[in-house]
């Protein structure tokens, strides 16, 4: 499952799920384009660990839910590189941008979670595209739960813009696909060194005990790791025919039904 000779972009890959993913990238011998928003030091700091790994990149900062900024990183890495082969949107902001319950939600918050998500994701294809060839890979991060549910109220400005960008990922996918590239999106279940540790700490030890108890068969929540290895599987050759797809990485969360207590479900 080499990666050898490939060049990959990954939004928000300074730290958490994005250095996960960039990380396995580069140990399968793709070269990559670190981005960052605010902390350089630990853009640099992944690509020291890429260079622990024999790989190689470049640091690359931009805002996201800015247009203009996704198509000069682009521009950048694909000049740098000499090309694209893979992108990676992963990218988010900060949760006090967006995390506010529907009926309280602003505009602005509003617009900075459809901005960052769906409409950064538009662009990037967009502007990534053109400097694929055949062979290309295309990975969107999402939380597909947040798009079907409606119980984690102040997600609503996010889990919209999730699910507009699991339409987006399907609809490139038949865009791209005569071309041999091909577009996924990976949902992790609740993963450490995420989103999950902006919230406050008994939010944090709460979710841990939930998931060990059996509501994640795996018995733990996921790493940055974890879903690192699910991007690069549809990065490589091998993935060739899937495209389209939402593909869990929860260690079978998604599996559980939340209307029968988890003692009956064990049997």
């Amino acid at each position: 499952m080499s990666l050898e000779g490939k060049y990959a972009l990954v939004t928000g890959s300074s730290r958490g799920i994005g250095r996960g993913i960039a990380l396995k990238l580069a140990e399968q011998g793709a070269k990559v384009a670190i981005h960052y928003y605010r902390n350089e030091g630990c853009a640099r700091d992944t690509l020291a660990q890429l260079r622990e790994r024999g790989s190689d990149g470049m640091v690359v900062q931009a805002d996201v839910s800015q247009p203009d900024q996704v198509r000069q990183v682009v521009q950048r890495a694909a000049d740098e590189f000499g090309g694209l082969d893979i992108f990676v949107a992963n990218a988010r902001p900060e949760l006090p941008t967006f995390y506010q319950p529907p009926l309280d939600i602003t505009l602005d918050s509003w617009r900075m979670a459809i901005d960052s998500q769906a409409t950064a994701f538009l662009v990037g294809v967009q502007e990534t595209n053109r400097f694929m060839g055949r062979g290309g890979r295309i990975v969107a991060i999402t939380y597909a739960p947040s798009a079907r549910t409606g119980s984690w109220q102040p997600w609503v400005g996010m889990g919209a813009a999730k699910a507009a960008l699991e339409a987006l990922v399907r609809y490139f996918a038949v865009a791209l696909a005569g071309r041999g590239i091909t577009v996924n999106a990976v949902s992790p279940g609740l993963t450490w060194d995420s989103v999950l540790n902006g919230l406050p700490d008994p939010v944090v030890e709460a979710s841990k005990a939930w998931h060990e108890s059996g509501w994640t068969p795996a018995g733990r929540m996921g790493t940055p790791a974890d879903i690192g290895n699910t991007v690069a599987l549809l990065c490589s050759e091998q993935a060739s025919w899937t495209t389209g797809q939402v593909i869990y990485a929860d260690g079978g969360g998604s599996l559980m039904d939340t209307a029968f207590p988890l003692e009956i479900q064990r049997g």
